[in-house]
């Protein structure tokens, strides 16, 4: 990391004695917020775009007359990654969808915007400052994690309850949080795009015309990032469940993992989709744990089962926001077979999933991208 900065940092420093440009920058690791804020933008602005696309990233963003997209990649693209710390030193406006280490070492003009697009509307587990493991970490590391959250001039938010958790995680003030709307919700609220989607991907996926759909989304674990244990016992499930449904498996995307399926027509591995809130939207009952997706998905109101067999251990490594069974909107099961009968019985309580939603999707309403927009251009 040291020498990763100290590289930045000198072509930072000599970039910046370059001209200024009428120039936006944005950084994508997960690419959802950014595709939203990018779209919103080009309907006003007559500036330059300019996307540095992180190997990880899984949004095809699209090259155009104003738009450059340069792949964020120091190892397999040095001389892109210098391009593109030219643009980030050049820019009026810089936007990240996560923590990057880079903005260490980058002293921005005092004119510049740095804007924190989370890549989550809401949070189970502590990160940032808050994270446990951040207290191990050596007196250097933490200095730098304070110095990369002090370079957020805005954070996007959705909520108060989110707003609340960035200040704790961030070490921000109040003033920081822009509170605008999570951007990529918007695609909830617009029928016509859904419509779209749904007739696409019921053409990929035929079988999805004629089954309900079950999502199962589970949030990565540290020690499993390669190659992780997936446990659902999945010949139960399609012995029970197969008639009436189909599973699609969506893991995280730092998770690289080749699944071999048994069962071809109930299970599909859908974790290279680039879209997630395109796969919600065909999706009757999502099983996660610990991860964020609950919060956008409980905009559509439908069932969501919690997963979560580790749940004592995934708490001491990770810890809660709140307490975890009245935090989530939906049942807690360790079991496979306590899947199935949640299932078969639709024992779901969806007045608690419609008071989720209206807690955590507070300021999202369908136009969060071009509020963001108006309030920073």
């Amino acid at each position: 990391m040291n020498a990763y900065l100290i590289f930045f940092r000198i072509g930072f420093t000599l970039f910046n004695l370059f001209p200024q440009k009428k120039k936006t920058v944005f950084v994508a690791s997960f690419g959802d917020n950014v595709l939203y804020v990018e779209n919103a933008l080009k309907k006003c602005y007559e500036g330059n775009i300019v996307i540095l696309s992180a190997p990880e990233c899984r949004v095809n963003f699209k090259l155009d007359f104003q738009t450059d997209v340069i792949p964020f990649d120091l190892k397999r693209h040095p001389i892109q990654f210098i391009k593109s710390i030219y643009h980030i030193s050049t820019c009026r406006h810089v936007f990240i969808d996560n923590y990057f280490g880079f903005l260490a070492a980058a002293k921005f003009r005092k004119n510049v915007k740095c804007v924190q697009l989370w890549h989550a509307a809401g949070a189970v587990k502590r990160f940032g400052l808050k994270d446990p493991s951040t207290k191990y970490r050596s007196a250097k590391a933490q200095a730098r994690f304070k110095k990369v959250y002090q370079t957020f001039d805005h954070v996007v938010v959705g909520s108060e309850k989110m707003a609340a958790i960035f200040k704790e995680s961030f070490g921000l003030a109040d003033d920081r949080m822009l509170r605008t709307g999570v951007p990529r919700t918007d695609f909830f609220y617009d029928k016509n795009v859904i419509e779209r989607v749904e007739s696409s991907l019921h053409r990929q996926y035929p079988i999805l015309q004629n089954k309900k759909v079950i999502l199962y989304a589970p949030t990565f674990r540290d020690h499993q990032l390669t190659n992780p244990n997936i446990q659902l016992n999945l010949q139960h499930l399609y012995e029970e469940l197969n008639e009436e449904f189909v599973l699609l498996m969506r893991l995280h995307p730092a998770v690289k993992a080749n699944l071999s399926n048994s069962y071809p027509d109930f299970v599909i591995d859908v974790s290279s989709y680039p879209n997630m809130n395109e796969l919600l939207v065909v999706t009757d009952i999502l099983i996660t744990d610990y991860s964020s997706i609950p919060y956008e998905f409980s905009i559509l109101e439908r069932p969501m089962i919690f997963y979560s067999y580790d749940l004592e251990e995934y708490k001491r490594a990770r810890g809660f926001w709140e307490d975890y069974h009245s935090t989530i909107p939906g049942p807690v099961v360790s079991t496979t077979q306590d899947i199935i009968e949640i299932i078969k019985r639709n024992d779901f309580n969806m007045e608690q999933i419609k008071q989720f939603s209206q807690q955590w999707n507070h300021y999202s309403n369908g136009n969060s991208s071009r509020q963001l927009i108006e309030k920073l251009y």
